[in-house]
């Protein structure tokens, strides 16, 4: 997702990750209802019109700056999913995604994301379509490759496996004891072979 473009001078980089940084930091410290265009200005050192200019809304803010956050955890392009067996995808993505989901500020985010799901379902609105839809698009096409190679059935609902693997991560990271990064390693290895993405 991108902010609204405004008009006159470039935008500056620096500011822009700023007033992201900001956003991100309020929004996990205090949640949707304690967070503000005005205080995300205040702790990014920026005016309020300069954030106004670059978001209409701190929904969309917020929900940028969650995709930054998490962007590290993306897997490649539907055409290099199309490509590569899945075990290679997962593979040379598995490290990053065990040090992200295992990190505090992922389990803060991912509480605050439930949490806003009732109260502000605008904001999940846009998370959901600009962070969990591309990322269900990915992980179907690998899952169809999948199919193709054998290793998951022909006839398994697909959607429901994507919900298997988000669901089974979410819980594991909420629990009162949530594994090191080491642990998640070995965990998501796990839940990838229950699926028929990974080798047992």
């Amino acid at each position: 997702m991108t902010a609204a473009r405004g008009r006159g001078r470039p935008r500056d980089p620096e500011t822009d990750a700023a007033i992201l940084r900001a956003a991100l930091e309020l929004f996990i410290e205090r949640g949707v209802e304690g967070t503000s265009i005005e205080q995300i200005a205040k702790r990014a050192g920026v005016g309020k019109l300069t954030v106004y200019r670059r978001w209409t809304t701190k929904e969309d803010l917020i929900a940028q700056a969650v995709e930054q956050l998490v962007s590290a955890d993306m897997v490649p392009t539907t055409g290099e999913v199309r490509a590569l067996a899945p075990q290679d995808i997962i593979e040379a993505g598995l490290k990053t995604a065990a040090e992200t989901t295992a990190s505090p500020a992922f389990r803060a985010l991912v509480a605050r994301m439930m949490g806003a799901a009732v109260s502000h379902p605008q904001l999940m609105a846009v998370y959901w379509r600009h962070h969990v839809l591309p990322r269900r698009e990915l992980a179907t096409a690998m899952l169809r490759r999948a199919q193709q190679d054998g290793t998951v059935a022909e006839d398994a609902d697909l959607d429901v496996l994507i919900d298997m693997m988000a669901g089974a991560v979410t819980w594991r990271v909420l629990q009162p004891d949530p594994p090191d990064a080491d642990g998640m390693l070995d965990y998501l290895k796990s839940v990838y072979r229950q699926i028929g993405l990974y080798p047992r």
